[in-house]
């Protein structure tokens, strides 16, 4: 457009009105003072005195002086003016033209506009854009909607976009250039438009966005590529946009790549056809899925499973479909053979079940047979279970009954042993005692094999110390080994370990009794290995040892090993299934190693446990020290069977005590106040009359006196309810048959404290 550029006119034309104002007054007042003397002089015949006229001459010529000095004195401030304004315009250009360099120079194109957005002035930049594309530049006044109008209907804007996150519009141009519209607002209210060319940054941007694209699309290309599967895009103009290398290399013809080929082009006519109602289905939006089987150009056909899925836009128009085409050629042939497999094989089990149908009632009838057959075998196990069942039950319920007799027969026999009645009536009571002992070891076993098969036995589990259990076991085999011949060697040990005591103890009983039973000459070792979370119990012997392939036999019920040329024993062979059954009870691992003439060791593997702190029992009170032994002890029997009462009575005078007997409280009661008479034990039995036990009975008597006396519980009942009950009172716990040695060890440690 042209140059629009004005001057300030306003002001100057201004000064020039002013300027010829003030010189037309100034010729206006010359022609007065001129015609005023001309009067003068000329009218005679109207002239005054003359001194009048003289005065007013004076006058005149006065008012005249005073008129031309304001005139002239106005024309010099007029001519000051004149050079102030002259100066200013000057100066006013000067200004002018600075800035329309500076407008000049600016890169970007500058548009001026008035308070009303009438333009005002531009630059050669913004000028050029018009020019370049053969239109007239936007006059002077033309307002800024009306330049933007005319710059879109001219085809000057090609583009226009909006971004809220840049100050301004961003404006493609016919010449291809971009320019971003700057709008700023002046101090007067006008505005300031910079058309800033950035041409540049979007040609680095879309080379940017081009080489991502590129790259994406290389990448996506590799990885399609790579799949065994035939993928493509068709655009809404059915002609194929992309594809991978399967692809093209079904559908190519001639080598030729389907790309930008309509789908016409690409596929043979039949199967064009076949495909078009699939395809208007997914331009519809549709997804579609279906199979059939197709011939490429070469001749090849394929059983193909399609897939099309429609591409559609913001607006919910369809502007393509994706391709997703797999070979399921292998897989129909797979299912084709299955199918007539499965028909050979339908054919063949029609035959089959033909021919077996006739075996079928042979086999039925043979089967009722046999199913009746079983019935009676499962009824005659059932009968041997419960038979079995009922002879376990009745062995634990009955061996209270069992070993009462037993038990008084010991401790009659252990307290005629306490007397000398020459050697032919001593070596008759040993044979009865060791008869005695035979029968308590028979039927003890038998007993604790029915309570373990019974599941009366419970296992206590507690931490306690090894010193007291090892030490009195090896004192009580010492002396049976003595009497074998036999060296029984002791290493103590005071390590906790977690377990029941009476069943470790049975374990360790067991395994010396065998060694001394089957050890004819020699040496055997008790003792125990410490391990970091477990203690290994070990009893060696100098044997004859085990068979190798007889080590896990030994551990069943009856079997015994005898070597040969040895004495027949008169064990039941019991031991260790004994051992076996209760080490599974406790979860100890039980191990045997042997060399045949050399010995065997067998070993318990018990873990480590740790000691509670122990609890004082209220009113327990230390038991009278008896610096003789047993000798003046005052000891009370309660027991409801007379004659364990006279045989213990027997046994404990022997051992020089002072016993005082009863079968019940009552029967105490009649023969002594126990309140106030002396006492240093009480030895009671749990089982009495008439509903009693000897706990609530102890219980009483204690409760009467002002020290309670110790007391020794003897009982056949092994139920760790008991034992516990036993335990929380500070009682003593002895299991019958009671063993006098054993006895007598127990009321010695009790009396002595």
């Amino acid at each position: 457009m042209p140059d629009t550029a004005t001057t300030d006119a306003d002001p100057d034309s201004g000064r020039e009105q002013r300027i010829g104002e003030l010189e037309a007054e100034n010729e206006r007042l010359r022609k007065i003072r001129d015609a005023l003397i001309v009067r003068v002089e000329s009218g005679s015949a109207h002239k005054p005195e003359p001194y009048a006229v003289f005065e007013h001459s004076v006058v005149l010529a006065e008012q005249v002086r005073e008129r031309t000095e304001a005139l002239n004195q106005t024309m010099d401030e007029l001519k000051g003016s004149n050079k102030a304004l002259n100066r200013a315009r000057e100066e006013a250009e000067t200004t002018r033209q600075r800035l329309v360099d500076a407008i000049e120079s600016i890169a970007d194109g500058f548009v001026l506009f008035d308070r009303r957005h009438r333009l005002i002035q531009c630059n050669t930049r913004f000028r050029s854009y018009w020019k370049h594309s053969g239109l007239d530049v936007p006059p002077a006044g033309t307002s800024i909607a009306e330049v933007k109008e005319r710059a879109v209907s001219s085809g000057l804007v090609v583009e226009e976009h909006a971004n809220a996150s840049s100050e301004g519009s961003v404006f493609l141009l016919s010449n291809g250039r971009w320019v971003q519209m700057t709008e700023r607002p002046t101090r007067e209210g006008g505005l300031v438009v910079l058309y800033s060319d950035i041409t540049d940054v979007k040609n680095s941007e879309m080379a940017r966005r081009i080489k991502a694209l590129e790259e994406s699309e290389r990448w996506i290309r590799v990885v399609t590529d790579h799949v065994p599967a035939l993928i493509a895009y068709v655009g809404a103009d059915m002609t194929v946009q992309f594809c991978n290398k399967v692809y093209e290399a079904w559908y190519g013809r001639d080598g030729e790549s389907p790309l930008g080929k309509h789908l016409q082009d690409v596929h043979q006519a039949e199967l064009y056809w076949r495909l078009m109602p699939h395809v208007q289905r997914v331009l519809k939006g549709n997804s579609v899925n279906f199979e059939f089987e197709e011939t490429n150009d070469t001749g090849d056909t394929r059983y193909m499973l399609r897939a099309y899925v429609p591409n559609v836009d913001t607006e919910g128009q369809v502007t393509g479909f994706f391709v997703l085409i797999r070979d399921i050629t292998d897989r129909r042939k797979t299912a084709l053979a299955l199918e007539q497999a499965y028909d050979d094989l339908e054919r063949r089990v029609k035959e089959r079940t033909a021919a077996l149908t006739g075996l079928n009632s042979q086999l039925r009838q043979e089967i009722d047979e046999r199913a009746a057959v079983e019935a009676r075998l499962r009824d005659a196990k059932m009968d041997a279970e419960r038979a079995n069942l009922s002879k376990t039950k009745f062995l634990a319920a009955v061996s209270h009954d069992l070993l009462q007799p037993l038990n008084a027969a010991r401790l009659f026999t252990s307290a005629l042993l306490e007397h000398s009645f020459g050697p032919k009536a001593e070596g008759l009571v040993r044979s009865v005692s060791t008869s005695l002992d035979d029968v308590e070891n028979l039927l003890g076993t038998l007993v604790d094999i029915s309570k373990l098969d019974a599941g009366v036995i419970k296992p206590d589990i507690m931490a306690f110390d090894l010193r007291d259990l090892l030490n009195n076991i090896a004192r009580e085999f010492r002396q049976m080994a003595l009497a074998e011949g036999l060296t029984l060697d002791f290493v103590p040990s005071s390590a906790i370990v977690e377990s029941d005591s009476q069943l470790l103890a049975r374990i360790l009983r067991n395994f010396l009794t065998n060694a001394i039973r089957y050890t004819g000459a020699g040496r055997i070792l008790l003792g125990c290995r410490r391990r970091r979370d477990h203690v290994l119990l070990q009893v060696w012997d100098t044997g004859p040892g085990i068979p190798q392939d007889k080590l896990t036999e030994i551990f069943q019920e009856f079997k015994r090993i005898r070597p040969a040329g040895s004495q027949p024993d008169k064990g039941l062979g019991l031991g260790l299934a004994i051992v076996d059954k209760i080490s599974r009870m406790l979860g100890h691992e039980v191990t045997v190693s042997s060399i045949e003439g050399k010995g065997s060791v067998f070993s318990v593997k018990v873990p480590v446990g740790r000691l509670q702190p122990k609890r004082r029992v209220q009113g327990e009170t230390p038991a009278v020290s008896h610096d003789s032994g047993l000798g003046g002890a005052r000891i009370w029997v309660i027991d409801n069977d007379h004659a364990i009462c006279q045989g213990m009575q027997t046994l404990l005078e022997g051992w020089d005590c002072q016993v005082i007997s009863a079968v019940s409280l009552e029967d105490l009661e009649r023969q002594l106040d126990p309140a106030s008479s002396q006492v240093d034990l009480i030895l009671a039995d749990y089982h009495l009359d008439n509903d009693e036990n000897g706990v609530d009975v102890v219980a009483n008597i204690n409760g009467r006196r002002h020290c309670p006396a110790p007391v020794v519980m003897i009982t056949a009942n092994y139920t760790n309810e008991l034992k516990q009950h036993i335990r929380e009172l500070g009682y003593v716990l002895m299991n019958k048959p009671v063993k006098p040695l054993k006895l007598r060890s127990a009321l010695n440690h009790l009396l002595r404290g």
